[in-house]
């Protein structure tokens, strides 16, 4: 497909992706990846997982996957190696460093990125890997830790077309939606920031207004009850301010995702002169809320700091 086009693959259960031989690899088994290797199960892949908690490995073993000890011993043999892990530097742990799948792979196998990074690593860590006659597919998701479990995601791709054709059984079964943005990776991780930009504004300025309407002794499920059906709703602040409504801040994604995510915004940003004063404000935002001890928090926590500030009280 050209760069642009989308493809909807319904809820993972293609019958393209029933064929049992292709030995898939999922490493990290957290909120997102344990949804995602389960979604591949159902498919009918032949799926192997690996996580450093072994709670993740026991997790996923007891809805009837496979379980290894290191990266290595579930990549050996995979046609395909997912991998959902936090941030580049542990990308390039998993692919290079001690007991990395990166050897362990066969060669033709085909590596599907699925953390947020700066789009020059996706293509520094896609040109080392190929060069040892593996693929590289560039492909960090969107969606939350429901749609992983229900094969729903939205994947924001990119990388050779024998890399796609690789990847594909295992594409579909995780994915609703694929957008196929070009044939150099690093294009998915681009497309990624630009989403992670705005998430990390709607979260900041609809924290900022629920306080602020909390500071004006409104009745805040009347306030979100209003804001979303008119014109200042956005798809943030729909779903994260159902947690300040309930005081529920357990994470789903935390405070420090949007500090590292925002934080690479910025060093793009800068390394291209190009101003995003939007995107640094909120920033400082997740850094005053880590700073406070909310880092592992919720990302909705920006609006519990906004209320300490303030002295403002919220439920």
């Amino acid at each position: 497909m050209s760069t642009g086009m989308s493809t909807g693959m319904g809820t993972g259960m293609s019958s393209a992706v029933s064929d049992t031989s292709v030995r898939t690899a999922v490493i990290g088994l957290g909120s997102m990846g344990c949804g995602m290797a389960l979604s591949l199960h159902r498919a009918g892949l032949s799926v192997v997982g690996y996580d450093v908690d072994p709670a993740g490995v026991a997790r996923f073993a007891a809805e009837g996957g496979q379980g290894a000890s290191s990266p290595a011993e579930a990549a050996a043999g995979a046609a395909i190696v997912v991998c959902v892990v936090v941030n580049a530097a542990q990308t390039e742990a998993v692919l290079f460093g001690e007991g990395g799948v990166a050897a362990a792979m066969p060669e033709g196998a085909v590596f599907v990125s699925c953390a947020t990074m700066d789009p020059a690593v996706a293509r520094r860590l896609a040109a080392r890997l190929e060069g040892t006659g593996r693929h590289y597919l560039d492909a960090p998701i969107s969606g939350g830790a429901q749609r992983a479990a229900d094969g729903a995601l939205t994947i924001l791709a990119s990388g050779s077309g024998a890399a796609f054709a690789r990847a594909r059984p295992a594409l579909d079964a995780m994915a609703a939606t694929l957008y196929e943005l070009g044939d150099a990776p690093g294009q998915g991780a681009a497309f990624k920031m630009i989403n992670q930009l705005l998430a990390g504004v709607h979260i900041a300025a609809a924290s900022e207004a629920m306080a602020f309407a909390a500071r004006q002794g409104l009745d805040l499920k009347r306030v979100y009850e209003v804001i979303t059906a008119s014109a200042g709703n956005s798809w943030m602040f729909e779903n994260r301010m159902t947690r300040v409504l309930t005081g529920d801040y357990a994470a789903r994604s935390a405070v420090d995702i949007f500090v590292k995510d925002l934080g690479i915004v910025q060093d793009m940003a800068r390394a291209q002169t190009f101003p995003v004063p939007v995107a640094a404000a909120a920033l400082q935002m997740f850094l005053m809320a880590s700073a406070a001890g909310m880092g592992r928090d919720d990302d909705s926590s920006v609006a519990r700091l906004y209320a300490q500030v303030t002295g403002t009280a919220l439920p």
